[in-house]
């Protein structure tokens, strides 16, 4: 059992907290304190809504909060804090152990048992601890020691293990409006108990417009910043402030640009890249480009990935483009960064706007297929070489045709197992310079190759697959 505490303990941490709240930063003083202060999420926080009344009513769920940075998360924790009549432990996954953890569930089943009080257990951050840590909590939210809520950046997919996702609703957050930013600076200029209301401020429309801009959505980098641009601005003669453009710009640095590199958005954004290009829409490509570049992407990754696709989406259509992605991997490798985004972008460009055929991958796809599931005979005799004189005595190479030795450099001659003898693999299109390998097909094989058809097995992956799925 943990000791008592003194009494008189509760009076002075509540005035020690009160001094913190004073010092906090501006973005955490004017963290709503109850939903008619909340703003934002009203797919999940509005009055109709069945996550807010089951947080009215103390019932609340164990839940994970997946939402990008600044769209409220941690807000929504504290209200469930001040709301709940539970007692509410707020950790984080960045500061806290296993050790952590297990005095914090004993203290939950002595609260239970001795007063009938529930706890939740706040994880800020929980797509940091690891498996260990999770099977930690996993039994007591289960029986229902702890009610568990989970903030994360992170999609809980991938980040929080089955078995304690299963036993979570997952609550979606979406990122703020600029409308919503907005609101939350203009609340925070004009209170002055928790805000900035003391000291007079005024934000120039550029700077205010500049401000919600580039916070791209994140309500605690609007704050922030806004907090660094006043108090940076010396006072007028009448005591007021006037905040301009460049005070903002330069308070933030730089922009917040919604991406991690290990993360979720990052296989969304990539995909976005891929299909963009696969859409022939060369802007949208150079777009999504763009965002992972200047958000410190590995520009070696995107090359890889055109390479890909020059060979996957382009293919025989225009057999070019895989010669100017590999070109871009070499520049870019001996350019370097940041003069390196100009033949990724020349690449980009080129593989947006080429003409598109996937017929190399799914003839590969039909071949792996019947590889994988026909019996792997011998090679032919007439295909394999004879070295030696016992090789030739055995039949090896006998009944060969040399193309080179025919007219047209061409002869029909057996060139597969009799298991797959055929199979149709590969189905030119009719676009670029494809239409001249079909043509050209067509003519040395005659009817017969053009009557032949693909395996009665479905072989293609699911419509819509690429390597943006694949590598996930």
């Amino acid at each position: 059992m943990p000791p008592r505490r003194p009494l008189g303990t509760d009076m002075f941490e509540r005035e020690r907290r009160r001094q913190l709240q004073q010092e906090a930063p501006l973005a955490a003083r004017m963290r709503p304190r109850s939903f008619e202060e909340f703003v934002g999420q009203e797919h999940l926080v509005g009055h109709d809504r069945v996550l807010r009344r089951a947080i009215e009513a103390d019932q609340v769920p164990s839940m994970i909060l997946w939402g990008p940075p600044g769209s409220g998360k941690t807000t929504l924790a504290d209200v469930v804090a001040r709301m709940t009549k539970s007692h509410f432990e707020p950790i984080s996954a960045v500061a806290s152990g296993v050790a952590e953890l297990r005095r914090i569930v004993e203290e939950a089943k002595e609260r239970r048992g001795m007063r009938g009080q529930r706890t939740i257990l706040f994880i800020d951050e929980i797509h940091r601890f690891n498996k260990a840590q999770q099977d930690v909590v996993l039994p007591y939210v289960e029986d229902g020691t702890i009610t568990l809520i989970g903030a994360t950046t992170e999609n809980p997919a991938f980040e929080v293990i089955a078995p304690l996702l299963s036993r979570c609703r997952v609550y979606t957050l979406h990122q703020l409006t600029d409308e919503q930013v907005k609101l939350l600076v203009d609340r925070a200029l004009k209170d002055e108990e928790r805000g900035l209301g003391k000291l007079r401020l005024r934000l120039e429309q550029e700077a205010e417009e500049g401000l919600i801009r580039l916070s791209n959505g994140d309500a605690r980098i609007a704050l922030t910043a806004l907090e660094i641009a006043a108090l940076a601005t010396p006072p007028s003669a009448d005591g007021s402030r006037t905040v301009a453009l460049p005070t903002v710009e330069d308070a933030m640095q730089h922009r917040a640009l919604l991406y991690d590199k290990a993360g979720e958005e990052h296989y969304n954004i990539i995909s976005a890249f891929i299909k963009s290009m696969r859409a022939s829409d060369p802007d949208a490509a150079l777009y999504w480009m763009a965002r992972m570049i200047e958000s410190g992407e590995d520009p070696l990754f995107l090359v890889r990935r055109m390479v890909i696709f020059a060979a996957e989406d382009v293919g025989l259509a225009d057999p070019q483009a895989l010669v100017v992605a590999t070109a871009c991997q070499q520049a870019v490798h001996f350019v370097g960064m940041p003069e390196g985004f100009l033949p990724m972008a020349e690449a980009c460009v080129y593989l947006a706007s080429a003409p598109k055929s996937n017929s190399a991958y799914k003839a590969y796809n039909r071949a792996r297929e019947d590889v994988l599931t026909t019996r792997n005979e011998p090679v032919p005799l007439n295909l394999r070489n004879a070295p030696h004189p016992l090789m030739a005595r055995l039949g090896y190479g006998e009944g060969y045709k040399y193309p080179h030795d025919y007219p047209g450099h061409f002869v029909e001659q057996r060139s597969r197992p009799e298991a797959v003898e055929g199979h149709r693999y590969y189905f030119p299109g009719e676009i670029g310079f494809e239409a001249a390998i079909k043509e050209r097909l067509g003519k040395l094989f005659g009817e017969k190759w053009r009557r032949l058809g693909a395996p009665e097995r479905p072989t293609d992956e699911e419509p819509g697959k690429g390597m943006e799925e694949r590598e996930r």
